[in-house]
């Protein structure tokens, strides 16, 4: 079943201020202030504001009872607060959208798909790592030492971050060919609260 998502974002969210996210088709030359210069043209850039509110979670918690759910596709559809709901032109992350609706519907797994099969300590260099598990803690000092570039894994872990620290209990980082080993334990990588 698939649910088309209003996701709330705060108007006053820091990243309307400093926009990032390339959207939109390219252009041969700059025709509005907020552009980007892409090898392929310019392109038009808006803010990535974190997610705050699911509209319609009350509907997704009913329809998880008997479907498979698709929800918050893209990151969902960016609203704001101002005398009623009204769209935004922003993109919304989906690695924290989705971290939004399995706290809210207090899934046991929150499962993250990406194309790696797990999070790596120095990822793509000669001394890269694999992490088949980590706490919390572990999560945040390895983000904060920057092995965790924003643009790519990042944003999982940071999802990951405050999925457990709002409730959840785990979750799991791997590719989809190897979501059935990650399962019982022969890949992926495991973010848990504390050993």
């Amino acid at each position: 079943m698939t649910v088309i998502t209003q996701v709330l974002v705060d108007k006053k969210d820091p990243a309307f201020k400093k926009p990032t996210k390339p959207i939109g088709p390219y252009y041969k030359t700059k025709i509005e202030k907020n552009m980007i210069k892409e090898p392929e043209g310019w392109r038009k850039i808006v803010a990535s504001p974190k997610p705050k509110k699911i509209i319609e979670i009350d509907q997704i918690k009913s329809l998880i009872k008997n479907y498979i759910v698709i929800a918050c596709g893209g990151g969902g559809v960016p609203i704001i607060n101002e005398k009623g709901l009204k769209g935004v032109e922003a993109v919304i992350d989906k690695d924290f959208a989705a971290s939004l609706i399995a706290r809210e519907v207090k899934a046991d797994l929150f499962i993250i798909l990406t194309n790696v099969p797990r999070v790596y300590l120095n990822y793509g260099q000669p001394d890269e790592k694999p992490i088949p598990e980590m706490t919390v803690e572990e999560a945040k000092n390895y983000l904060a030492q920057g092995h965790f570039p924003p643009g790519s894994m990042g944003p999982k872990i940071e999802a990951a971050i405050e999925y457990i620290q709002n409730g959840g209990e785990e979750v799991l980082i791997t590719s989809t060919s190897h979501l059935k080993a990650s399962l019982i334990n022969r890949s992926g990588t495991k973010i848990i609260a504390a050993t």
